[in-house]
Formats: structure tokens, C-alpha cells, sequence
């Protein structure tokens, strides 16, 4: 080989070198798959003419082909081929055959009427000459690209061919790694749709310190957006330096023997109203079980106020059966008090103590209004006592018909 080839190939391997850099390179600084096509076609430019290229995507299980980068001078943009094992193309060679194919218009035969893209009976430009590689990631073939001219059966030459089908490998690479990304962040949206559709306040927290915080979080603590919590310790939402200290240990506790923690606490919003939450964390790093954790806190003010509600009916009920024990017992002896009374207020041997036994009846009949009263307890109250204790306030508790003393 002469100085000058050796001269042309080196210059041919750095350039192609440089094309497959920028490929590469163009995973991380492209935003989606289109774009990554577009720095394909243009990197390839550099080092093949691709004036008429295209990047064909193969999905064996439904068996189509589809065709996300199209560049043709003459043809339009194809459409999604159904079938495609049974519509004859170059490019269904290609694949079936997992290897490299150049075809010039003699070797066309029965597909020269189906440009490859082209279904059925479509009619499109029939090109001189068409050179086509498959995209194979780990043994599976996700598809191919092809260059064509519709000039010159000597547009090309094998080492063309070569020379695209080392590049395929690369390409294909970037292609799944491209798709992988799209596909996580996509499903990084549907999870963040779904956290923000959350009726319970999320948080994802990195040694203590708010990193993001969905919509409800925001709405329960008070505040006006996710960027009152970002990068901010999760003092703020504490009531008290020793609350922030007590949760911590009992968080890293049961991170670290359990792989959650789960515990009550009034907190604090923004504007320092107290409110209960129960907050539940998990993580799945136990060395370090605070480096990172997923915290969601639940607004449990209507649960402690129907606990409350259901303690306070529950005593009201012991209050009632209490009374109505009392009652019970005490009306036995106070109607023979009333009935005794009466019969000495009429015996007249009697009449000097009459003004004794008129007060024993009236006490007995204020008895008898308190253990009225008693029975119509209908809820719970108490008042001070001496002796620093307290009783139940049987004229408060009472309807209001019978609650005035007598």
C-alpha cells in the first residue's frame, strides 16, 4: 500500500473514531430519541454521504417495522409497516439475515416495485443502489439504517458498507441507552404523577434535609411551594428542639433494625399551629439508614378528634350506667322517706313537729330531683372539687330542663 493510502486510511480511522465519539457523547447532551437521530445523521455526514438515510426500528413481536429518522430526496417519510416478515424489502434481508447487505438495481428483482419503507404496492423511487446494516444489541436485532442513491450504481463501495457496519454497533448501543433513559424518565413522570395525586403529604429526605416534597406536603404544613422545603432541615417542621432529637433516634432506631420507622408527634406548620401526623420512613441502606429516606406524613387531627369523640362516649356511658345504678337504689328508700313524711304530717299527735317533718319531706324531694337529673345525664362534665380533685357536674350535664338547681 502506498504512503498515501496509509495517509487516507489513518485519516479515515480518526474521523470515524471522532463520529463515534460524538455519538456516544450524544446520549447524555441530547433531551430525546429524535435528537439523538439528528446528531446520528449529521456525524455520520462527515465520514459517509447519508443524503438518503434512515434509522428503521424492528419490533419482532408484533412484527412491524417502523421508521423514527427518514431522510430521502425523493420519497416521503414511510409509515409503520404491519407484517413486515411477509413484505419483501432489502432492508427485511437485512434482518432476517443479520448481516450487512449492498444491492444495485440488477439484483433487485421481485422488490424493485418496494423500495424498503414501502408497503405493499406503493410506489415510490426506485433507488441504484442501497446499502443497509443491522442495529444489534446483545445478539438481538432491534432494527438497521441504510444509505442509498438514486444516481449511480457506484455511489458506494463495499468498504462503505464496512465502514457503516462498524459503526452500527455503536449506533445500536446508543439507541438502547437512549430508550432506556427516555423509558425511566417517563415512568419517573407517572410516578411523580402519581406521588402529587398522593392524599397523604410525601418527602424524600437525605440526612435529615428535605430534597423534594409533593404537592399535598406543601398544602398540609402551610406553605406556598416545594421550594420552601428544598434543601432545608426537617426542623422546621418540629415544634421543639427536643421533639427534632427525640424523632431522630427514633428514626435511626428503627431504620437501622427494621428498615422503617413509624411514630406520632403534634408538628408544626408554617404559621406554628400545632397538628398530629403520623409519619412513616423507609429506607434500604441499613449502614447508613439516614443518608436517604421516603417519609409519608398523614394529617391525623380528624382521627384523634373521633378517638376523643368515642373516649367522651364511652365515659358518658360508664357516667350513665353509674347514674342510673344510683338512681335506682336511691328512689326505693327516698319514696319511703316522701310517703313516711306524709303520714306524719297528718297524724296530729305529730303537728308539734310539723315544721321537722315538712323539711325532712322537702329535702326528700329535692333527692328526688337530683336523681332526676341523674338520669338524664346527657353528657360528660365535670367541675373542681376541694381536695384538688374533680367531680361530675350533674346540673351542667343534664338537659337543659332539669339543669338549674333546685
Amino acid at each position: 500500500m502506498t504512503e498515501s493510502g496509509n495517509s487516507q486510511n489513518q485519516r479515515s480511522l480518526e474521523e470515524t473514531i471522532a463520529v463515534l465519539y460524538e455519538i456516544s457523547n450524544a446520549v447524555s447532551h441530547t433531551r430525546n430519541l429524535t435528537e439523538l437521530y439528528g446528531v446520528i445523521h449529521k456525524s455520520l455526514n462527515k465520514i459517509l454521504r447519508v443524503d438518503n438515510f434512515f434509522i428503521a426500528l424492528h419490533d419482532a413481536d408484533r412484527d412491524t417495522i417502523s421508521f423514527p429518522f427518514y431522510v430521502n430526496e425523493k420519497n416521503e417519510n414511510p409509515k409503520t409497516i404491519l407484517n413486515f416478515s411477509s413484505t419483501p424489502s432489502f432492508l427485511g434481508q437485512v434482518i432476517a439475515s443479520r448481516s450487512p447487505g449492498i444491492f444495485t438495481g440488477k439484483e433487485r428483482g421481485e422488490t424493485a416495485d418496494k423500495p424498503a419503507g414501502k408497503q405493499g404496492g406503493d410506489k415510490g423511487a426506485v433507488s441504484k443502489i442501497w446499502l443497509g446494516t443491522p442495529l444489534i444489541v446483545k445478539d438481538r436485532v432491534i432494527g438497521a439504517m441504510a444509505i442509498q442513491d438514486y444516481s449511480s450504481e457506484t455511489a458506494y463501495h463495499p468498504g462503505d458498507l464496512s465502514l457503516l457496519n462498524s459503526v452500527s454497533q455503536h449506533v445500536a448501543l446508543a439507541i438502547e441507552r437512549k430508550e432506556a433513559e427516555t423509558q425511566i424518565r417517563e415512568q419517573g413522570r407517572i410516578l411523580e404523577k402519581i406521588l402529587e395525586s398522593s392524599p397523604v403529604g410525601i418527602a424524600l429526605v437525605e440526612n435529615r434535609v428535605f430534597k423534594w416534597v409533593n404537592t399535598e406536603m406543601v398544602r398540609m404544613f402551610g406553605y406556598e411551594s416545594k421550594k420552601d422545603f428544598q434543601d432545608r432541615s426537617v426542623k422546621i417542621i418540629y415544634a421543639a428542639e427536643e421533639d427534632f432529637e427525640f424523632a431522630g433516634k427514633t428514626i435511626y432506631e428503627g431504620l437501622s433494625t427494621r428498615g422503617k420507622a413509624d411514630y406520632e408527634m403534634d408538628m408544626c406548620k408554617k404559621d406554628r399551629t400545632r397538628f398530629p401526623v403520623h409519619v412513616r420512613l423507609n429506607s434500604t441502606d441499613s449502614k447508613n439508614p439516614m443518608a436517604w429516606t421516603i417519609g409519608t406524613f398523614t394529617d391525623i387531627s380528624e382521627r384523634r378528634a373521633a378517638e376523643k369523640e368515642t373516649f367522651e362516649r364511652e365515659r358518658l356511658q360508664g357516667v350513665l350506667e353509674m347514674a342510673g345504678a344510683v338512681c335506682h337504689e336511691i328512689n326505693q328508700p327516698l319514696q319511703a322517706i316522701i310517703g313516711y313524711s306524709e303520714l306524719l304530717q297528718m297524724d296530729p299527735e305529730a303537728a308539734a313537729s310539723g315544721n321537722s317533718v315538712k323539711s325532712i319531706k322537702s329535702q326528700a324531694s329535692r333527692l328526688g330531683k337530683i336523681t332526676t337529673t341523674l338520669a338524664n345525664i346527657t353528657q360528660y362534665k365535670t367541675v373542681e372539687y376541694p381536695g384538688n380533685t374533680k367531680i361530675v357536674d350533674i346540673w351542667g350535664a343534664g338537659s337543659s330542663e332539669l339543669s338549674g338547681k333546685g
